[in-house]
């Protein structure tokens, strides 16, 4: 099915830090909603010989275009293709803020993402020229501009107690997962504490964690 084209998520006023003066949200990018189906059945013969139907995951194509320009072509299981657009943008620091995007719009037809920017990526040519092949699985690769700022992140400290730990790892075994039916996918979720917040599976690990930094950056 084509994707459905939504309004843009709402903004409410939120505090600034130290202030008890609301400031604006900042402008969040449309996005359509072009979730692609997760598995697909095929034919097998079992090890007893006989004929049956099993599911596999829908792995896909999508190309990334920023401003008509083509970026990349990422394989995905096409869960949420305009988050992890938007995560991945992010992750590879090629853009700073949310509000920095206009719209994401994903059409299965063409197995492209269209991403429009309000005023463009600053020297988007120099910052994609260079590419790191990293160790990860699936020889993946990133920008060579990313690498730059690996050790200028910071991380605060965090706890987490045991009981919290095993709640956590609970939470996303009950999930009912495309691993579970197909196999063959990572998982990874987000938690407030004990509370899951988001939990995405794609064919890559490092897909999923992308499309969690996009669902941050909209929520």
């Amino acid at each position: 099915a084509r994707p459905r084209r939504c309004a843009a998520y709402s903004c409410p006023m939120i505090p600034a830090p130290h202030s008890t003066a609301p400031v604006p949200a900042p402008r969040l990018p449309r996005l359509t909603h072009a979730s692609a189906p997760l598995t697909h059945a095929v034919d097998v013969i079992n090890e007893h010989g006989e004929r049956e139907q099993v599911q596999i995951p829908a792995e896909r194509p999508l190309t990334i275009y920023v401003d008509k320009r083509e970026l990349v072509t990422l394989m995905t299981l096409g869960a949420h293709p305009e988050l992890l657009v938007l995560g991945y943008l992010r992750n590879q620091r090629l853009v700073e803020s949310v509000s920095d995007i206009e719209s994401i719009t994903v059409d299965w037809d063409v197995q492209a993402a269209a991403v429009r920017t309000r005023h463009g990526i600053a020297r988007i040519e120099e910052r994609t020229a260079s590419k790191v092949v990293t160790t990860g699985c699936g020889q993946g690769s990133v920008f060579g501009g990313l690498m730059d700022e690996v050790d200028r992140i910071v991380l605060p400290e965090a706890r987490l107690t045991q009981g919290e730990l095993y709640a956590i790892v609970n939470a996303v075994r009950l999930k009912e997962t495309t691993y579970k039916s197909a196999g063959s996918v990572h998982g990874c979720a987000l938690f407030k504490g004990e509370r899951l917040l988001t939990f995405v599976e794609d064919v890559g690990r490092h897909n999923a964690i992308d499309t969690i930094a996009g669902w941050m950056w909209m929520n």
